[in-house]
């Protein structure tokens, strides 16, 4: 930035938040809180990227760039202030700017609440993949929901995890700039008319009732500040203030009813599903967003004055991102043919071209299957068009394999034995998308030889592999300021936009003062992390221990009991055998676990009670303690993630499909402790076997284990005395007395199924864990392996990613 430049942005800048003071607060500076400054300065700021959104805009336009549309149900943004200042690079102006009007600019960054747009690592990518796109200047756009409450704000009472309503919109956001000129309706309900016109027929959806989708932008900074792009979410709105003919009967409360129903859609991020009512909201949810996003999308083609829609594919690249979005195929579909009067033929080419479909997940409850009764219901139509995706799938797969074979049934998108008839979701998202990718190379072969064998054999050519990344915008350069600097200092700036770049910091992986700084470095963010776990939970972390940390969500195939056993094995041998461990750990827990999930929310309860035994035992005082950190998002993220010593990915081998939590770790000089599953692969082979500490069963050993059908837990149990004592003591009472039955299911899970390999592999995580022990104990050596991580994690940036599928599935040109 050039002097003058940065002169005439300082001054723009402060002109502008003076203005918004003024008008946009009515306030004089003497009335102002810190909420008003932190509202000011983010509404100055979005002046700012405003005029850089338009700018990119008309770019793209003279570019008659091919636009990319981001579909996804999570984008977890997390807070925006910091984040636009550091990408549009004026944050220091920023904070001297304030300084001297007596303002402390972190203080300001403290007052944003995460935007409550997402749950896990699903969103996390999103939101990862838009800063890739903007900082790589790609048309990229996300399309979501604008949840009021998100998911839930996570408490914990008397050990119990208690859902809270996450209330970030309770002052609005200065992020996010309502369209309501850009609404879209979008139909659900009524029934299907048969109707045949000049030789064809022509179905009509009539008595629908239509939900409108107001959206509202939130701008996306690319590094630079050259690019903004931005995210379009829509909230639900009921059509009309009330449904007329439902009022003229006189049914008021009912008028009533319905509007709050129809805008109950856009309240959370995940309605449960346990009951009937809760599962229709969810299909409307998913339906709502996709319906508002191809609208838009195709509306948006138009107006570039694209004429021919078959030059779609062309102009327009849709990215599902796993199962949720599926029904933007449905949606095309139907567009094409009743609105725009394709035959099924060309819409049909047109849709497969155009839609590309990301899987997630091979966890069978995680791939979506909805009742066909359900979906007859609420979108009639849209089941006319699956059922005849479906028969032609099925005509098509019998003239490669026959009329009589039993792959039909396995590749049928509609399976009628189960509860009646449902819809598998991931089949419709994978017959109707030109590309079919995996976010990892075990979990992209995984999906070809496992979740879909019959659909690779159909058309091989779809399937690929796009390894995940995050962006080390965020996750080093943000997150970890004092790392970051000194890696600038080492090596210049150019791993900002090109991680890559960080590999010269091998030659200075043996350097006695890099060591010492690397250290201090680490010691200043534990004590910052040990001072936010002190506010939270009044305890006390040393920050000259080992920080054990796994943050992610709650899950038993993440196998947070795994470390918890771990926990309670090496307490046993504090106060029971009398020996120390090698060196102190602090272990961190944070996670939440879905609302309906009895045995996760159980496991937050159990981790909290030994925590509570551990960390009031004397005799573990200097040795060992618990923390279970509530409300994990990605501003607490940011703390926990640049203090942590170890990181715990210790997912059951072949459930975990990438994970980026790995990665963001690493990329902070933490070492990890994995099992050979999803990422942890890639990253053993980018930071060497030996930077790294893999523990048991492959993949490929619990496949053969579980065909065979020789898995027997118990054995475990009865011959090795580890596992029975601690087994015993968590079933016994030991850690809650006064409630003594409540954890015997954790025993009594693990002896009779163990579905996720717990008890196997306890030895070789415990004997690895003592490794890790005697490695943390010599302390040049530890740094080296973290330095070491540092310098080869570039191949799990998401700027890599992002042109990996800009190259190969969204076909962009440079």
């Amino acid at each position: 930035m050039t002097e003058t430049f940065e002169a005439a942005t300082r001054a723009s800048l402060a002109a502008l938040i003076e203005h918004h003071i003024r008008f946009t607060l009515a306030k004089s500076r003497g009335q102002l809180r810190k909420r008003d400054w932190y509202t000011a300065v983010a509404m100055a700021l979005r002046d700012l990227l405003v005029d850089r959104m338009l700018a990119t805009r008309a770019r793209f336009d003279r570019r008659d760039a091919k636009r990319v549309y981001y579909l996804s149900l999570e984008f977890l943004i997390g807070r925006s202030l910091d984040n636009n200042l550091l990408n549009l690079g004026i944050r220091e102006m920023c904070r001297e700017l304030l300084a001297a009007r007596g303002i402390d600019l972190q203080a300001l960054f403290d007052e944003e609440h995460d935007a409550a747009l997402g749950n896990g690592g699903l969103g996390r990518l999103a939101a990862c993949f838009l800063d890739s796109m903007a900082s790589l200047d790609m048309p990229g756009y996300g399309y979501g929901i604008n949840y009021e409450f998100g998911l839930f704000r996570q408490e914990v009472r008397d050990g119990y995890q208690v859902e809270a309503p996450d209330a970030w919109q309770q002052d609005p956001s200065p992020w996010l700039i309502p369209r309501p000129e850009e609404a879209c309706v979008v139909p659900v309900y009524g029934r299907i008319e048969h109707d045949d016109r000049q030789g064809r027929y022509q179905p009509r959806w009539v008595d629908q009732r239509p939900l409108v989708g107001l959206p509202s932008d939130l701008l996306i900074a690319g590094y630079g500040g050259k690019t903004v792009n931005f995210v379009r979410l829509f909230a639900a709105r009921a059509s009309d203030e009330f449904d007329i003919r439902i009022f003229n009967s006189g049914d008021y409360v009912k008028a009533v009813e319905q509007k709050i129903v129809s805008e109950t859609l856009s309240k959370i991020l995940y309605p449960s599903d346990s009951i009937q009512a809760g599962r229709e909201l969810r299909l409307m949810q998913e339906y709502f967003f996709v319906g508002c996003a191809i609208r838009d999308i195709l509306r948006g083609f138009s107006r570039r004055g694209e004429d021919d829609i078959r030059d779609l594919p062309s102009r327009v690249a849709i990215q599902l991102n796993d199962t949720h979005p599926t029904l933007a195929i449905a949606e095309l579909m139907r567009l094409l043919l009743d609105e725009y009067g394709l035959e099924w033929g060309a819409a049909w080419e047109i849709t497969n071209a155009t839609v590309a479909f990301t899987n997630h997940t091979l966890m069978p409850e995680a791939l979506e299957r909805w009742p066909l009764a359900l979906l007859e219901h609420v979108i009639p139509r849209h089941l006319q068009i699956i059922r005849e995706i479906d028969s032609r799938l099925r005509g098509h797969a019998a003239t490669v394999w026959g009329e009589q074979s039993e792959k039909l049934g396995r590749i049928a998108i509609i399976d009628p034995y189960a509860n009646g008839g449902e819809v598998r979701m991931a089949h419709l998202a994978m017959v109707g998308s030109h590309s079919i990718n995996g976010v990892s190379e075990l979990h992209s072969e995984l999906v070809k030889t496992r979740l879909a064998p019959e659909f690779h054999e159909l058309w091989p050519e779809r399937f690929n592999n796009k390894t995940n990344g995050v962006t080390q915008r965020r996750w080093l350069l943000l997150a970890n300021p004092r790392l970051a600097n000194l890696l600038t200092r080492l090596i210049g700036d150019g791993w900002v936009t090109d991680l890559e770049r960080l590999r010269v910091l091998e030659q200075h992986a043996g350097d006695e003062g890099l060591h010492a700084e690397f250290t201090a470095i680490k010691r200043e963010n534990k004590e910052r992390l040990a001072t936010t776990v002190h506010r939270l939970l009044q305890l006390d972390l040393d920050p000259e221990s080992l920080f054990d940390v796994q943050a992610k969500r709650i899950h038993e195939y993440k196998r947070q009991l795994l470390m918890l056993l771990g926990i309670v094995y090496q307490y046993l041998r504090v106060v029971e055998d009398h020996v120390d461990p090698i060196v102190p750990r602090s272990y961190i827990i944070a996670g939440k676990a879905a609302p309906g999930y009895w045995a996760a929310k159980l496991i937050i309860k159990l981790i909290n009670c030994v925590a509570d035994v551990v960390n009031n035992d004397a005799r573990t005082h200097g040795l060992l303690k618990v923390a279970f950190v509530p409300d994990y998002r990605v501003s607490l993220a940011e703390r926990i993630i640049p203090a942590a010593d170890l990181s715990e990915q210790i997912s059951t081998a072949g459930r975990e499909a990438s994970g980026t939590g790995n990665m963001k770790f690493a990329m902070n000089g933490a070492l990890t402790i994995g099992t050979l599953d999803g990422a942890n692969i890639e990253i053993r082979d980018a930071v060497g076997p030996e930077n790294i500490f893999i523990f048991g069963l492959t993949a490929g050993e619990i496949a053969e284990l579980t065909q065979r059908g020789d898995y027997q837990p118990s054995r475990y149990y009865h011959q090795d005395e580890r596992i029975r004592r601690v087994l015993d003591a968590i079933a016994d009472g030991r850690f809650l007395p006064r409630e003594p039955d409540l954890f015997r299911w954790v025993r009594e899970s693990l002896l009779g199924r163990d579905e996720y390999m717990v008890l196997a592999d306890f030895a070789a995580y415990i004997e690895t864990q003592e490794a890790i022990s005697r490695e943390y104990a010599q302390r040049g050596s530890w740094r080296r392996k973290s330095i070491l991580n540092v310098a080869r994690i570039g191949r799990f940036s998401s700027d890599r990613a992002v042109r990996e599928y800009a190259r190969d599935i969204w076909h962009l040109s440079d």
